[in-house]
């Protein structure tokens, strides 16, 4: 497996590269909200050497009601995305829905992740591709819920097919098991990394308990926030190269997905015993 990098950012991942850590927001609420847990993020990355991404989002598309929020748009998202990558010198990764962002989020963010709901639209895939690798950036895809990890060379052939590059990473997020429910099958990620491709895990989504909030009538997703570093940990050990994290300084009060989130003063220790791990496996 080749290690996958962004020149411009000094930025690799695979390959026995240092741990890659993707981690922010779960949506873009506000530009100073944006700014404080970017630095900080950053700040606890670069003192344990760790490269680092920020994500948010500036759409959540995929809401369990309609009343849910969703974030600031296209336009303005991309616009607060584009300040913090200029304030904090630091690469973006955000996610987009439709074939007609493709161009737009590529221009501003250096990973354009697919969501995993989405990771079987080729049109959007194709798109996406195209328009990221035109840009000089990377694709993340989520795998999907509902999908076994063999299936993802099917996406991953689509982008090669389209760009003529291997420039995908996958990211495991979990699999529905039964009802409002997702387990994680560690096994997934050697599996996945064998197709050629780095591989990534969401241990924020990997918790989501989907539609499962009691009173609410299928309204919410509920979360177990405190699994998020058991699984961190665990595909770490399995031999992930990267992890994908969501923080907030008062997840019981974000706007979105808060019982998944990690306190983001929770980043330094989190991040701490992850890079321990990551080294123990590679024999560093």
């Amino acid at each position: 497996m080749a290690a996958l990098t962004l020149d411009r950012w000094n930025f690799a991942l695979g390959d026995g590269r240092p741990l890659a850590v993707i981690a922010g927001l779960n949506v873009l609420e506000d530009l100073g909200l944006a700014l404080d847990v970017g630095r900080h993020l950053q700040d606890v990355a670069g003192r344990l050497g760790l490269p680092f991404i920020f994500k948010a989002s500036f759409d959540k598309a995929n809401r369990s009601s309609i009343n849910s929020y969703r974030g600031p748009g296209l336009e303005a998202g991309l616009k607060m995305l584009a300040e913090v990558k200029s304030r904090l010198n630091v690469p973006i990764c955000t996610d987009l829905h439709e074939e007609g962002q493709a161009e737009a989020v590529a221009a501003v963010a250096d990973l354009v992740q697919i969501p995993a709901f989405l990771c079987r639209q080729t049109d959007l895939v194709v798109a996406t591709a195209r328009a990221t690798h035109a840009a000089g950036g990377l694709l993340h895809v989520k795998k999907g819920q509902f999908l076994a990890p063999a299936d993802c060379r099917n996406i991953l052939d689509k982008v090669v097919e389209a760009t003529g590059a291997h420039m995908t990473i996958l990211c495991e997020r979990g699999v529905s098991f039964g009802y409002n429910n997702l387990v994680v099958d560690m096994l997934g990620i050697p599996l996945m990394q064998e197709m050629g491709c780095p591989v990534t895990i969401d241990a924020t989504h990997a918790v989501q308990l989907p539609g499962a909030v009691v009173g609410s009538n299928g309204a919410s997703t509920g979360g177990r926030r405190s699994g998020v570093p058991v699984l961190a940990r665990a595909a770490v050990a399995a031999g992930a190269d990267g992890v994908f994290l969501e923080f907030h300084p008062e997840p019981d009060k974000a706007l979105c997905d808060g019982p998944s989130a990690l306190p983001l003063e929770a980043a330094e220790t989190v991040l701490t015993q992850l890079k321990a791990v990551h080294d123990a496996v590679h024999g560093a």
